[in-house]
């Protein structure tokens, strides 16, 4: 696909140059996880990181992040607990979001989605939207974007712009979904990833450093995302996630390998976070 590459020009970059975002998301959601991105931001290709704020390693994380003020971080907007055994749930006052919980409480799991979203109140959502950005604004923390756990929102045009909303009131750039969405945001003249963000429990755990290796080869003009999920595959990530462990440990693995950097340099690609487009947005 060919990009006008307005995000380029607006970033200050050329038509033809290859960016890409590496992002690793659930930063908070457990210590393997939380382990796994220092690491990757540290001494691999990742370049940014979003919180899970209501989960129960956030606080792990903030303390992370405050000691390490340089690495870029977004909010992750969490109001899916999809684990049977680890659960988290909202940190508004539950009787004021009831259209966000479960009968025990909890955010609803993965499988339910499609009960959540045909009842959930959006002033309801907001007003969790709006102590997670609050709460780490609390901790004297900066974010630099908002995106979002889990949810299958693609044609939920409500939701869309109510994140929308929020990333302009706080002065967070967003990351975007769906090639409409994209066009319509980009017609704001804001800056966005020109394509549709890669989540990398969609790659086959076997052959993903090489699928890998070949999607940094074949990565065309403009911005793209990938949202990554770099986990150590040890007893607590088994217990909490035994059907993806082995997919954030290969991640993992070559988010921080050599043949990552390797190929990064051989190409060309310029390795950017969402703070060159957060100021963009707050000029806008």
């Amino acid at each position: 696909m060919q990009t006008d590459s307005q995000t380029n020009r607006l970033l200050g970059y050329p038509v033809d140059a290859r960016l890409l975002i590496i992002n690793a998301d659930d930063f908070g959601m457990c210590n393997s996880v939380n382990e796994a991105i220092f690491t990757s931001l540290q001494e691999g290709i990742v370049r940014s990181t979003t919180l899970m704020v209501p989960c129960p390693w956030a606080l792990h994380a903030m303390h992370f992040l405050a000691a390490h003020p340089e690495i870029p971080f977004g909010v992750h907007l969490t109001v899916i607990s999809e684990w049977v055994n680890y659960r988290w749930g909202p940190l508004i006052p539950r009787e004021k979001v009831p259209s966000l919980i479960n009968k025990e409480g909890y955010f609803y799991n993965f499988e339910h989605m499609p009960e959540f979203l045909a009842q959930v109140r959006l002033e309801q959502l907001e007003m969790e939207f709006r102590a997670q950005i609050e709460a780490v604004l609390a901790a004297r923390l900066k974010p630099t974007h908002l995106d979002w756990h889990c949810l299958r929102i693609s044609g939920r045009v409500d939701i869309l712009e109510l994140m929308l909303e929020l990333a302009r009131e706080y002065g967070l750039a967003l990351r975007v979904i769906g090639r409409s969405w994209i066009e319509k945001v980009q017609s704001r003249g804001l800056p966005t990833n020109d394509y549709d963000f890669l989540d990398s429990y969609l790659l086959d755990p076997i052959t993903k450093a090489a699928r890998y290796a070949e999607l940094l080869r074949e990565l065309p003009a403009g911005l793209s995302e990938w949202a990554v999920h770099p986990g150590l595959n040890n007893s607590e990530l088994r217990a909490i996630d035994p059907g993806g462990s082995s997919i954030r440990q290969t991640d993992f693995d070559f988010l921080i390998s050599q043949q990552a950097k390797d190929v990064v340099k051989e190409e060309g690609i310029i390795l950017l976070d969402y703070r060159a487009l957060q100021e963009v947005w707050r000029e806008k």
